[in-house]
């Protein structure tokens, strides 16, 4: 009778839960990122799976998680609030539970794509001309992730973004958005759902009675 190596169990059974995520989970998937809508109800341990890129975790919800190293048995305790992002780096085999009483929902941002060669910030980085609206997150080789704020019915200025990003709206999401060339859209999003954009320069309008509140993770 043939024996069956541990990697190979472990890798088969990361490769089912791979086939077993259902494909509406996934957002965007493009040669840059795979987005990823994942819900992780109550104290349910998921089967052994691996990240094998690095990843953007936007919590949409607070919650308590224990990572569970397959090979080791190590035990990793994590909690976050509702609205923060982390770096999350490339992992092996691991199991992971939701330990808290209550359900959470997590943007999973995986990055597929090498950097591109560095560029130089525009002259309108909206970190540079739009500081009451834009904040830093943190930054490195792969991504910079940026927090964004408008109250009800704020304008905002002038600003460029010259690579690409996913966008997720913490909030209800109900804008105007117009270009120099005189072109005006009008986007609208439910809180928690991720959109794709590409270099632009715009200026926006938060159109809502209520405070908008947007993550904005640029792929370098």
């Amino acid at each position: 009778m043939r024996t069956i190596s541990c990697g190979l169990l472990l890798a088969v059974a990361a490769a089912s839960a791979l086939r077993a995520q259902s494909p509406n989970n996934v957002k965007i998937d493009n040669g840059q990122v795979r987005v990823i809508a994942a819900t992780d109800p109550p104290h349910r341990k998921g089967r052994v799976h691996e990240h094998t890129t690095n990843r953007v975790m936007i919590y949409l919800d607070a919650g308590r998680q224990d990572i569970s190293d397959a090979a080791t048995g190590r035990v990793e305790h994590q909690s976050w609030k509702a609205g923060e992002v982390r770096w999350s780096p490339a992992r092996g085999p691991h199991t992971s539970e939701n330990v808290g009483d209550n359900t959470f929902r997590i943007i999973e941002i995986e990055l597929n794509g090498k950097p591109g060669p560095p560029r130089p910030a525009p002259a309108l980085d909206p970190l540079k001309v739009a500081p009451k609206n834009y904040k830093l997150e943190f930054e490195n080789e792969q991504v910079r992730v940026l927090r964004v704020k408008y109250a009800p019915h704020e304008k905002g200025v002038l600003h460029e973004h010259v690579i690409n990003r996913v966008s997720v709206p913490l909030t209800e999401e109900s804008l105007r958005v117009s270009t120099p060339d005189g072109k005006v859209i009008n986007p609208q999003a439910h809180a928690g759902e991720p959109s794709w954009g590409v270099p632009v320069k715009h200026q926006e309008e938060n159109l809502s009675d209520r405070p908008l509140e947007v993550i904005a993770v640029e792929i370098k």
